[in-house]
């Protein structure tokens, strides 16, 4: 059975079929060969290579038979045997004859043997060569081109100036340095303290300053590498900008009037990361830039502060860090000098930041000297400038009084608008205590239209209607919440509107004229912040302590959110504050681990009311109000109290 089997594996063997693929690329034939280019002046690889290899080389002797040299070759090859053959003509025919040949006979022989060679002057003359055809039907034509020319262009500068410093250091030379330098630093602090402290001398020392960073080589190129750093972040992150541009979420359209959110840019700073995000303010002239409150809520913990600027345009690096040395609660930005910030400090303190000022320090702050709060101020906002034309903001705080601030010269100058009380009893004066029954304002905010109008949330859940021009009276009282209300805000639209949310879980919209809330959402978990959109009148967000992001239109919805989206990835993670951009339909939204995300808003969620065929669709403030009026209209009932 072994030999039979292997005589069937090699029969298997011999009918299988092997395919080898021979080519005629030499194994051998180099690959980098470089060439000089006299066009381009340098160095340049040869992609043609030779692949044929010559084995054998004989050189023949061999000529083609019509050509003329081997015509010339026969002619010498047969003037030998021509001339044997006369000669062997002239003695047969002497032999015939019996007599020699004459002279005569001699000569015509002889001209006549000239006429017969072929290189005599008389067959030259006769006789014409033919014409010899191409064999190989070849044909040469050549022309030459002159190259341009190349021109040089060269340009000589001076070379910097150059100097060689050459030194040992020891102990002895370290030492004498460190005693200059603190000679240096006594000398200036004899000076600080001897100059008188005018606006002047302050103007002078910070040209002083200025003229010093300027000289740094670093400052010199900050703008530059400022811009390639923008550069570089939005090559890579081109696909978010891309989605923020063009993305709009297609399957909207089957969803049922619902929405969804996408993530776009994620801004976090390594130093802030331990700290919570307690306030969010855009920029109204520089739509892509927002300011960020570091601070902190747990106030077992309370530390230091940051006020943070991010542009969308770099998601990486913040534009300006302030670093404090207390948290920040609260900030706004100045709607038309947008480089002045007002923030509100966890000790008590308000400041305001200037960016077009060098350094870190703030450009105004309060102090005890001049009326600061006693307990951490929870809200500032600025106010249009008074007679005098003198910036001014405002402030709230848990100690109960809302304060006027006025930039004058080089101070802040306060005065009190109102004090907080829980019985209604307000007492006046800057110089008066607080009394035991005094409320604690955690949030506030001004009418759109009406300069003295604003509305005070308190600790206690309850939200007082207040005047400027009254300052021993509240306006109304709306019994809101059960917990401290944590922002409350009016309406973009409509003038009697405005919304609060609070720890209660609760987010309600209100009439001013009406004592009783309009609409009640409970989200099912503590509300952070709520904000109303720049573009609708009915539509609002909201963020909750577990992590989700509401987003309403009454205009669709009246009972439920059209979006509920949880945007964090950690369970534990807190969601403190939402803004809306106030032209691209974009939200950012902040957390307690220092991060700000931006989403933006899918088609369902921005969406505009349809007109009729044929017409134009209505727009402007009237159609926005107008919506929550019918809204509004529908809820009212007669019986309904009144403020």
């Amino acid at each position: 059975m072994k030999p039979a089997d292997q005589v069937e594996l090699t029969e298997a063997e011999l009918k299988e079929e092997i395919t080898r693929i021979l080519t005629a690329n030499n194994p051998h034939a180099p690959q980098n060969i470089v060439r000089y280019s006299f066009k381009e002046r340098s160095y340049k690889p040869t992609s043609a290579v030779d692949q044929m290899a010559v084995h054998f080389v004989l050189e023949g002797s061999l000529l083609y038979q019509d050509s003329e040299d081997s015509r010339r070759l026969k002619d010498k090859e047969d003037l030998p045997e021509e001339s044997a053959t006369v000669d062997t003509k002239a003695e047969s025919d002497e032999e015939k004859t019996g007599s020699p040949a004459t002279p005569v006979e001699e000569g015509e022989a002889e001209e006549a043997r000239e006429e017969d060679r072929p290189d005599s002057a008389a067959s030259k003359t006769d006789k014409k060569e033919p014409k010899v055809t191409n064999q190989f039907n070849f044909s040469e034509r050549a022309s030459q081109t002159l190259n341009n020319p190349l021109r040089e262009r060269c340009c000589q500068t001076e070379p910097p100036p150059r100097s060689n410093f050459s030194a040992t250091a020891n102990q002895w030379e370290i030492y004498d340095a460190y005693l200059e330098e603190l000679q240096k630093q006594e000398k200036n602090k004899e000076k600080q303290k001897a100059a008188p402290s005018k606006k002047d001398n302050d103007k002078s020392k910070k040209k002083m300053m200025l003229t010093e960073t300027q000289s740094d080589d670093i400052s010199k190129v900050g703008k530059a590498s400022k811009i390639f750093e923008r550069m570089v972040s939005q090559n890579t992150f081109d696909d978010v900008a891309q989605d923020f541009q063009y993305f709009e979420d297609a399957s909207d359209e089957f969803r049922d009037q619902e929405g969804t959110l996408l993530p776009l840019w994620k801004f976090q700073y390594d130093k802030a990361k331990r700290l919570s995000v307690t306030a969010l303010c855009w920029n109204n002239k520089y739509q892509d830039l927002f300011a960020v409150a570091m601070g902190s809520y747990d106030f077992s913990k309370q530390s230091r502060g940051m006020l943070v600027f991010y542009s969308l345009k770099n998601s990486a690096f913040p534009e300006y860090i302030y670093p404090t040395s207390s948290g920040i609660l609260c900030l706004d930005i100045h709607k038309q000098h947008s480089y002045l910030v007002a923030v509100g400090f966890y000790d008590g303190c308000v400041a305001v930041f200037n960016l077009k000022e060098e350094g870190q320090e703030p450009l105004y702050k309060s102090t005890a000297k001049t009326g600061k709060h006693t307990d951490p101020v929870w809200q500032v906002r600025w106010q249009s400038d008074d007679m005098d034309n003198n910036h001014n903001f405002c402030s709230v705080a848990s100690d109960g009084r809302v304060v006027s601030w006025t930039l004058v010269k080089n101070e802040l100058v306060f005065t009190d608008i109102i004090r907080l009380s829980v019985n209604g009893a307000i007492s006046e004066g800057p110089e008066s205590s607080p009394a035991p029954s005094s409320a604690c304002g955690t949030s506030f905010d001004f009418h759109k239209q009406i300069d003295y109008l604003f509305l005070v949330g308190t600790e206690e859940g309850k939200i007082y209607k207040c005047s400027k021009t009254y300052s021993s009276q509240f306006l109304g009282t709306y019994e809101a919440h059960s917990m401290a209300v944590d922002a409350v805000k009016w309406n973009h639209f409509h003038p009697k509107v405005f919304i609060s949310c609070s720890s209660d879980w609760t987010v309600k919209i209100w009439d001013r004229s009406i004592s009783n809330p309009m609409f009640t959402f409970d989200l099912n978990s503590a509300v952070g912040d709520v904000a109303w959109s720049p573009y609708s009148s009915t539509v609002f967000a909201a963020v909750t302590t577990d992590g989700r992001v509401y987003v309403f239109d009454l205009s669709i919805n009246k009972y439920e959110a059209i979006c509920q989206q949880t945007v964090v990835a950690k369970k534990k993670t807190k969601l403190t504050h939402i803004e809306f951009n106030p032209i691209y339909p974009i939200i950012i939204v902040g957390d307690d681990r220092g991060y700000v995300i931006s989403f933006k808003l899918s088609p369902n969620l921005r969406k505009k009311p349809k007109g009729k065929k044929g017409q134009d669709v209505p727009k402007g403030p009237e159609v926005e109000i107008a919506k929550m009026e019918k809204l509004l209209s529908l809820l009212r009932e007669p019986e309904q109290g009144t403020v």
